[in-house]
């Protein structure tokens, strides 16, 4: 899986979108330090241990460098930014039910409006699984040979 590049300073708007999964109950907000062990347990479980682990680190980012999609009080979606690298966006994920509705967008979007306010001009989109979302949502370019890029060398499970 390769990496991609993103150009900041070129971003869709995200008001419209967030204001239409509002009218459907869904809120795209910055995690609160107090929500950290909920946030992490809810990512440990819908996905992985690992993405839990690259979470933790957005806690320690001030802001906060994650994003969450409620709906009525529960967690539906996350992204995360500069948590394993600097500059790079994800993990991300979103519950299996609730996708197809635009939260991953919101939630992509979020991070990357975010990452823009910080000053980058670019972003990195690290080991993509769907590349192909990134590039037509965004106009994503792939990084020649940048696969396996920073997630080299996994550790081994027990």
């Amino acid at each position: 899986m390769a990496d991609l590049l993103v150009k900041l300073y070129d971003l869709p708007d995200i008001a419209p979108l967030v204001k239409v999964l509002a009218a459907q109950g869904v809120v795209i907000r910055r995690a609160m330090a107090y929500e950290k062990h909920q946030v992490l347990a809810w990512v440990r479980e819908c996905f992985a241990e690992g993405w839990a682990s690259e979470c933790d680190v957005a806690f320690s980012n001030r802001p906060i460098s994650c994003f969450l999609a409620t709906e009525r009080g529960k967690i539906i979606g996350f992204a995360c930014y500069e948590s394993t690298s600097l500059n790079f966006f994800g993990p991300t994920g979103v519950a299996e039910e609730n996708r197809g509705r635009g939260v991953g967008k919101a939630l992509l979007l979020s991070s990357l409006h975010a990452m823009a306010e910080k000053g980058y001009g670019y972003a990195i989109i690290g080991h993509a699984s769907d590349p192909q979302y990134y590039v037509k949502a965004l106009g994503a370019i792939p990084i020649e040979g940048s696969s396996p890029g920073i997630y080299r060398d996994f550790l081994k499970e027990k």
